[in-house]
């Protein structure tokens, strides 16, 4: 049976953005009860940080990709780097919720050597 402990940064990052998604009557909120859900998941400060980022990454990579299938790869990257870099100034209150979270979950066990 799996443990909390063993929940995944890209599972921790869903649990994210589904519940930041389902909140949307929330504007200020939303963020971080899904920031600090997901960084509960995640396990840790650092782990609810780096999920948190995903999102972020992800739609900056997707609008690169898209753009390049459509043969334009220089304005791809920059628009993709502009609208990663606005996703990620938009989710400060998910990354504080993040935080948040990920100190308040309890210690992961320690690794088997």
């Amino acid at each position: 049976m799996a443990d909390r402990g063993d929940t995944s940064l890209v599972v921790s990052a869903l649990w994210m953005l589904v519940i930041s998604m389902l909140l949307f009557f929330l504007p200020a909120l939303n963020g971080l009860i899904g920031g600090a859900v997901g960084g509960f998941k995640a396990g840790s400060v650092k782990r609810g940080l780096i999920a948190a980022l995903l999102p972020a990454l992800a739609a900056g990579l997707g609008i690169w990709a898209l753009l390049a299938v459509f043969n334009a790869p220089i304005i791809g990257f920059l628009s993709g780097l502009a609208f990663g870099i606005w996703a990620l100034i938009s989710s400060i209150g998910l990354l504080i919720g993040a935080m948040v979270g990920g100190a308040m979950a309890p210690p992961r066990p320690a690794e088997v050597r």
